[in-house]
């Protein structure tokens, strides 16, 4: 055609008619330069990829705009380039179609109206991917962005820094499996400086919708541990010893306060946490803590032993009347505590095996620093999932009193 590239008008195109078969379309198709090819509606709807790549669709306006509309949406997805539908008698369902803003062909089947038609079709439809790919990219551009702007937000909630009190050492990292992270740990004084309080915390779920609850809760947690005196009493614990009992108060005040707030404003969310909150009394080196449907913290001894710290109360965020129980526990000079989340023992190499509490209390060692305590546990992990993908976040926290610290 002279108002096309010569590229254009010289190259023999593929047209698919779907119908009944019409000779005088197809012959016209022929003399037109096209290559026309048929196919039956229930073909391509129960196989779209069978009938190739064709330039044009060309479907029939009887089959109804509706079953047009979905063939039209098959064809392109399986390749063609552009589609219009053509009149086969019916001519009120054909003004259907054009209302809803197919092109047509109609008789009589002239060659050259069919040419300026067809190849309309494809470059409109050529235009239209095109611009549908355009968007798509700058969408997928824009949420890169999203993610970016909340992966940045994320990262401002965990500490610059750990308290690190005389005698004691404290290290955490957290290694997402997304750029947001369902995980996190923190660590900040409580009580002018005379407790510690530590929290690791696995909000179930992943991605953008885990990291805003998760915000969420060490906002919670946080704020409330630092705004409850001193002289409040935790009820429903074991008897504790008066330096104990100062430091137990904020511990329960922020939990169950926590907990109450999930519960009755996002409870139909479906989101919980699993959280282990410790105080400690850098002096005595008694902890306090509640452990709410946490993997067990292990307490590393001196001598080689260890015990764990099961859980005292339900994850956060499930039972809006949830009990929650003050555990406590000593460590002496040269004890260790590990607090994890299930991404350690659940890593998985590329068979799906994975590492385990057995290989996790291996990696352990007693007399390492609290940062060195991590690190073995990393790499065992990482020798384990050899490369494999990481599935789950991982966050790890390792608190240390020094042999040298003051003894209780």
């Amino acid at each position: 055609m002279p108002d096309r590239p010569a590229s254009t008008a010289r190259r023999t195109r593929t047209v698919l008619v779907v119908g009944e078969r019409h000779t005088e379309l197809s012959d016209a198709l022929v003399e037109a330069g096209f290559d026309p090819v048929t196919a039956d509606p229930v073909e391509i709807a129960n196989d779209p990829d069978a009938v190739g790549r064709p330039d044009v669709a060309l479907l029939a306006a009887s089959l109804g705009l509706p079953r047009v509309a979905l063939l039209s949406r098959l064809l392109r997805e399986a390749g063609a380039a552009g589609v219009a539908v053509y009149a086969d008698g019916d001519l009120g369902a054909l003004e259907t179609c054009v209302r809803a803003g197919f092109e047509y062909v109609a008789p009589p089947y002239s060659p050259v109206l069919l040419r300026s038609r067809l190849v309309s079709a494809w470059e409109r439809g050529r235009l239209t991917t095109r611009g549908e790919r355009l968007a798509a990219d700058e969408s997928r551009r824009e949420y890169e962005r999203d993610l970016f702007v909340a992966h940045e937000l994320q990262a401002g909630f965990l500490p610059d820094a750990l308290p690190q009190p005389p005698g004691w050492e404290l290290a955490a990292r957290c290694r997402p499996a997304r750029m947001v992270s369902g995980d996190f740990y923190d660590g900040f004084e409580l009580l002018d400086g005379r407790r510690l309080g530590f929290v690791v915390a696995d909000v179930c779920d992943k991605g953008i919708g885990a990291g805003l609850f998760m915000a969420l809760i060490r906002t919670l947690l946080r704020h409330s541990a630092e705004h409850t005196p001193a002289s409040r009493v935790a009820d429903g614990g074991p008897d504790l010893p008066p330096r104990l009992a100062f430091g137990a108060g904020p511990l329960v005040q922020a939990v169950v306060d926590t907990n109450r707030y999930l519960a009755a404003n996002h409870l139909r969310q479906g989101y919980f946490a699993t959280v282990f909150f410790g105080v400690l009394d850098p002096l005595s080196g008694g902890l306090v803590y509640i452990n709410c449907g946490h993997n067990p913290p292990v307490v590393l001894r001196a001598d080689g032993g260890t015990t764990t710290l099961p859980p005292t109360g339900p994850a956060l965020g499930m039972l809006p009347d949830g009990e929650y129980r003050l555990g406590r526990v000593f460590l002496n000079p040269g004890d260790s505590l590990f607090v994890y989340t299930d991404g350690v023992v659940e890593a998985a190499d590329a068979r799906g095996d994975r590492f385990g509490t057995r290989a996790m209390l291996d990696a352990l060692a007693p007399d390492r620093s609290a940062r060195d305590l991590l690190d073995g546990v990393d790499d065992a992990v990482r020798r384990h999932v050899d490369g494999a993908e990481q599935s789950d976040d991982i966050t790890t926290l390792g608190l240390r009193r020094l042999p040298a610290g003051p003894l209780r």
